[in-house]
């Protein structure tokens, strides 16, 4: 089975990642995962990559398409995949349908974790992280035992500028704005599976399940 995920910041695409790699024995293959493997492994397409990135530049999409061509063809690969953060554009859609064809593959769905942003900006705001041992805790959904203290060390916990309200709700509206021309694209082609992410974790999964093994 070949999947997408997609869903935005706080969505928790992680945790269902990591459901499906469990149940489907198929790879979790997450873009910065992708790049890590090829400059590791020193492939010509990860030195290139890697010389974009140590400039702090976006990797072009040829090069990230011929990555994905060779993360594609691995081995661990054969049962399907789940792309996670690629594609980001309509362009790189395209790319992959083509090199999909060129491997006589297609994909069998598109996955999309979908939260109200109010509820994400909850979410993603109410994360607390401990500057010690690094221990995240979370004000509503994961609290820690004494307010604003880390159970482990005792440090005061901290709230990162990433998750402040106003950084939280500029990066999701970049996200949106992103992401909804995939969204069309993929509904259009009719791959597009949209599942309620606003529920406990396991019943999310249920969802998924159920709509991909119809």
């Amino acid at each position: 089975m070949n999947l997408i995920l997609m869903g935005l910041p706080g969505a928790g695409k992680g945790t269902q990642a990591e459901k499906i790699n469990e149940k489907y024995n198929i790879p979790h293959i997450s873009t910065g995962d992708m790049f890590r493997l090829a400059i590791k492994e020193g492939t010509d397409l990860g030195k290139k990559a890697k010389e974009y990135m140590d400039q702090g530049e976006l990797v072009p999409d040829e090069v990230t398409i011929g990555i994905v061509r060779e993360r594609l063809n691995k081995d661990d690969c054969k049962n399907g995949f789940l792309l996670d953060g690629f594609p980001r554009t309509i362009n790189q859609a395209e790319a992959l349908q083509d090199l999909l064809q060129d491997m006589n593959e297609t994909i069998d769905y598109v996955l999309h974790v979908d939260v109200p942003e109010e509820k994400l900006v909850e979410r993603l705001t109410g994360r607390r992280i401990c500057p010690t041992c690094g221990a995240t805790y979370h004000v509503v959904y994961n609290p820690p035992k004494e307010d604003g203290i880390c159970d482990k060390d005792g440090s005061q916990l901290i709230q990162r500028d990433d998750d402040k309200a106003d950084t939280v709700k500029k990066r999701l509206s970049v996200n949106i704005e992103q992401t909804k021309p995939l969204l069309d694209f993929y509904e259009d082609k009719g791959y597009l599976v949209t599942v309620d992410g606003n529920q406990d974790i396991d019943q999310v999964f249920r969802d998924i399940q159920s709509k991909i093994e119809k």
